[in-house]
């Protein structure tokens, strides 16, 4: 499925973006984006008309990782990359091979909107019990793993072993017993405990990570500067949608089934994140500060110095 998506994302590449003209005379901007609920402003800015509102074309590209786009944004392939998870971006910038822009946050987390599974006949029976157990996560060293250590760590409890397995596949591994529990977000988290009749072990979004940032609309300097009104206007668009979805979650749960592959039914009782309206950096600083303190960053950053204004 990951060569699948680069692939995909090649063949987009071909497409022009970045500031050309469609036929309709609306600017293009090529958005690489996840099947999740992250990417749910996106999909009711389309579909609500607010991107053709502010003259814009937005072209959606998915894929399965974020990080499989960072190249494709990097060499200018494409303009945004919706529900990037923030620390392998932050990190990109830190080590020079992006000059990361945020445009936009994504979401913050929530309550159940990430949780971490184990089979229903697991012996893990307590969130002590995952110490030095298999996890899988999306992406080694990144947000999941970031924020299950940050509660472990409050609970004074061991961490596991992370094993990296993309969340398509978390369902088929758990079951096969490759691993003893996975941290699954929506709306993936709902579809494996449907299925496998998973249990919930822990929420992944208790403290002390409640309504901390992981996810946003990122491009590069070189965009933000060179196209801003393009910038602006995408901005725009999506922070009114971002807005319609924090104040009518059906609006979200109706959307879902169109991009992902929920269903009407089930989508009307997972776990939702929280949609800021406006970015907020004092709260992008405690996603920073966490990333230092565990080694993601070697120095928090001031998240204010990467925001499109």
């Amino acid at each position: 499925m990951a060569v699948a998506a680069a692939l995909t994302l090649l063949l987009a590449a071909c497409d022009d973006g970045g500031g050309s003209t469609s036929a309709g005379g609306r600017t293009k901007i090529t958005v690489a984006a996840l099947p999740l609920t992250d990417s749910a402003a996106l999909y009711l800015a389309r579909d609500r008309g607010l991107f053709t509102k502010e003259g814009l074309d937005v072209r959606i590209q998915p894929v399965q990782q974020s990080i499989q786009a960072l190249p494709a944004l990097a060499k200018g392939q494409v303009d945004v990359i919706a529900s990037a998870n923030y620390v392998t971006f932050l990190q990109a910038d830190e080590k020079g091979t992006l000059d990361l822009r945020i445009l936009a946050e994504g979401v913050r987390v929530a309550p159940h909107m990430m949780d971490v599974l184990v089979p229903k006949d697991s012996g893990i029976k307590s969130v002590a019990d995952l110490a030095g157990k298999k996890v899988a996560v999306n992406i080694l060293n990144n947000i999941q793993s970031l924020t299950l250590n940050a509660i472990l760590d409050a609970k004074g409890v061991g961490r596991p072993v992370y094993r990296q397995i993309a969340f398509p596949q978390m369902g088929p591994a758990l079951e096969r017993g490759q691993v003893d529990a996975v941290h699954a977000v929506e709306p993936f988290d709902s579809a494996i405990q449907g299925e496998l009749k998973a249990k919930v072990l822990l929420d992944g979004g208790s403290a002390p990570v409640q309504s901390l940032p992981i996810s946003g609309y990122v491009t590069t300097q070189k965009f933000a500067t060179g196209h801003p009104k393009e910038a602006a206007a995408f901005q725009r668009a999506i922070e009114a949608a971002s807005k319609i979805a924090a104040q009518d979650p059906g609006a979200v749960r109706e959307e879902l089934p169109k991009y992902t592959k929920v269903t009407a039914d089930q989508s009307r009782s997972i776990g939702l994140p929280t949609y800021p309206a406006s970015t907020d950096a004092a709260q992008l600083r405690r996603l920073t500060e966490l990333m230092a303190k565990q080694g993601l960053l070697k120095k928090a950053v001031d998240p204010s110095t990467l925001l499109v204004k």
